[in-house]
């Protein structure tokens, strides 16, 4: 039997970032983005066989994006596209594993939409978009918050007036599921032992963060929360606040919800901080040219991280590895090193060779000898949100 191709698509409100994925070939066929969609300037980006080109679209919408991409993606595969899967934020304690998309499900994601009001509209403008382009496609949804429906209770409720979580589901959901499970796999794989009876302690790192305790296969606690807010310093988020900042700068400044929700999400974390940027290599440079707020939310970022770590460690019965992965994770020694040292009661040390040459996609055991693993593991959402799409199909 051939091996399949299988179009990935992760929709946000002017985006959509796509991958076309075979189930045998390691890189990606067709991978590209289309940005700043519904305005004059919107453009479809995208890499083929090691060249890249560009299409302006001006005005076009998700659907125009997606029509400009089907014969992109036919001349690639030759007219052999088996399925397309769909990135969704949030699928609630509805969804525990990807699903095929057809009424009842896009309904159920809908539902789903007050929980993450940013993503999972945009997430069903491309579903619905797709549907009408590739009718006789199947279709499957696959979520980040799916992995971490295994979450115990103890570790998922908030301790609020139950009425809360019953009547409106404000819980702890998790994200970056995707990546989680990917890179726990395939360190499981890198380091020899059995997946369904490991292990992990899992950092992702970009302009959004979070980390994860993995157990025999499954998520057992995760930092991120009801929203993607919670937890670790991020690129633009604040991560964890004392609760009662909202009522704080109401009072003292007369902040409105909104004002406080923009500046939390959007006006926080590394940028914050640094008041420079959001992008830790820009950081990084910085703090070598004695620029103190790059130095000081460099500092918070590594040191938040690794309260996180230990507190994840909490749900382990044991420890086979730290994982580091996502664009900081992968690409910075000096973050890894950093948060690292502050673990010192997990008996964690780097071999400092072996952490400088893990960058740019190299993935590799980058612990010293005689100390626990830590390894950086290269994520690959789309290939993941490709396999789950595969096993349905297959199902």
């Amino acid at each position: 039997m051939p091996s399949r191709n299988i179009l990935v698509i992760n929709c946000g409100s002017s985006s959509i970032k796509f991958a076309l994925v075979n189930e045998e070939q390691p890189d990606f066929i067709l991978s590209g983005l289309a940005e700043r969609l519904a305005s004059p300037e919107a453009v479809l980006h995208w890499q083929h066989n090691g060249e890249k080109d560009s299409l302006l679209l001006q005005g076009g919408d998700h659907r125009t994006a997606l029509q400009h991409l089907l014969p992109l993606v036919q001349n690639a595969t030759g007219g052999q596209l088996h399925g397309i899967g769909h990135r969704v934020v949030h699928g609630g304690e509805h969804f525990t594993a990807a699903c095929r998309i057809d009424t009842v499900s896009l309904l159920a994601i809908r539902a789903t939409s007050p929980l993450a009001p940013l993503h999972n509209p945009a997430n069903l403008q491309g579903i619905e978009a797709a549907l009408k382009l590739f009718p006789e496609l199947p279709q499957v949804a696959v979520f980040d918050t799916a992995f971490h429906q295994s979450l115990p209770e103890h570790a998922y409720r908030y301790a609020v007036p139950e009425q809360l979580y019953r009547e409106h589901g404000v819980r702890r959901y998790g994200f970056h599921g995707t990546s989680h499970r990917y890179v726990s796999q395939r360190a499981a794989e890198m380091a020899g032992v059995p997946y369904a009876a490991s292990s992990w302690l899992s950092a992702h790192l970009g302009n959004g963060c979070s980390t994860c305790a993995i157990v025999d296969g499954q998520s057992r606690d995760t930092s991120m929360g009801l929203t993607p807010l919670e937890g670790l310093v991020m690129g633009t988020r604040s991560g964890d606040v004392d609760p009662n900042l909202h009522g704080h700068l109401a009072r003292t400044l007369g902040w409105s919800l909104e004002q406080i929700d923009a500046m939390l999400n959007k006006d926080s974390g590394l940028l914050g901080l640094s008041g420079l940027s959001n992008d830790m290599r820009s950081l990084e440079q910085a703090r070598e040219q004695g620029h103190a707020g790059a130095t000081l939310a460099i500092e918070v970022f590594c040191y938040r991280l690794a309260k996180s770590l230990a507190a994840m460690s909490c749900a382990l019965p044991q420890l086979d590895g730290l994982i580091f992965t996502g664009g900081i994770g992968e690409n910075s020694p000096l973050i890894r090193s950093k948060t690292v040292e502050h673990l010192k009661l997990f008996n964690l040390t780097l071999d400092a060779q072996a952490n400088a040459r893990c960058i740019r996609g190299v993935a590799g055991a980058i612990g010293a000898e005689g100390h626990p693993r830590v390894l950086v593991v290269p994520t690959n959402e789309e290939r993941q949100i490709a396999l789950d799409t595969l096993a349905l199909l297959t199902a």
